[in-house]
């Protein structure tokens, strides 16, 4: 499959991301994005997230009955925004009884790059040579202080090879150790762009390599068919790290 080839899906797709505070939603048709939606205010997606996703089936005529799948942003990210996108998928796949396809929203990131769909309206495409286009992507999100949320992704005509398993680390950790000449991406190497370049790395400036719907339905439609969820009602998403209440509550027993 050539690069930037999708897949084609029948029926139409729902997918949305909240994991970081560019929130999006978007409802597919094959390989064409019918209408998308943008969340900008991260302490709001809780309350803005279903309000979006309705505006957006209006928008491009699909009404929820006629959707054939979800496909949803599994974390990492902040962990009200990656509980909230899962909540809600969980709820609209029971009640319309259709599919749910969760994917890594570092792996949506590192997709969104070359995605062949403009990812959002004051999102433009990564200027990068065909070479750098070629290279691995490291997806940072920011996770407070110097921690991040990473994963390593090559490019591939199949689509995205991991190379580096989602994970909670430091921005330290990332540059101390034999990381693969990558281009970094998200808003974690936004925030610390001034080490990454001075480590010899390229970053990407935002919102590229941040997570999108786009990227969601790219990751799901190039490369080897992913299988929905088998039990909706028992998934949870990747948050990698308890939130702080949980830890709190840990250090109290």
């Amino acid at each position: 499959m050539s690069e930037g080839a999708l897949r084609p899906v029948d029926g139409f797709l729902l997918a949305f991301d909240t994991s970081t505070p560019l929130g999006s939603v978007a409802v597919s048709a094959g390989t064409d994005v019918l209408a998308r939606t943008e969340l900008r205010k991260q302490g709001t997606h809780s309350s803005d997230l279903l309000p979006k996703i309705h505006a957006t089936l209006e928008e491009c005529g699909v009404d929820p009955g006629e959707l054939s799948g979800l496909v949803v942003g599994s974390g990492p990210g902040s962990f009200t925004g990656v509980r909230v996108a899962a909540a809600t998928a969980k709820g609209l796949a029971q009640a319309l009884e259709i599919p749910l396809w969760p994917v890594s929203s570092l792996e949506a990131g590192a997709a969104a790059v070359d995605a062949p769909w403009v990812p959002l309206s004051d999102c433009p495409r990564a200027e990068l040579s065909d070479d750098e286009r070629a290279w691995p992507r490291y997806v940072l999100f920011d996770a407070r202080s110097d921690r991040v949320y990473a994963a390593c992704y090559l490019p591939t005509p199949q689509g995205l090879a991991e190379l580096i398993a989602p994970h909670s680390t430091t921005i330290g950790e990332i540059l101390s150790g034999n990381a693969p000449i990558s281009i970094f991406g998200g808003d974690g190497a936004d925030r610390h762009a001034d080490e990454i370049r001075g480590a010899g790395f390229p970053v990407l400036s935002p919102p590229m390599g941040m997570p999108t719907a786009d990227g969601l339905l790219v990751v799901l439609g190039r490369g080897p068919i992913k299988a929905p969820v088998e039990d909706v009602a028992r998934w949870g998403p990747d948050y990698l790290r308890p939130s702080s209440a949980e830890r709190l509550s840990g250090l109290s027993l």
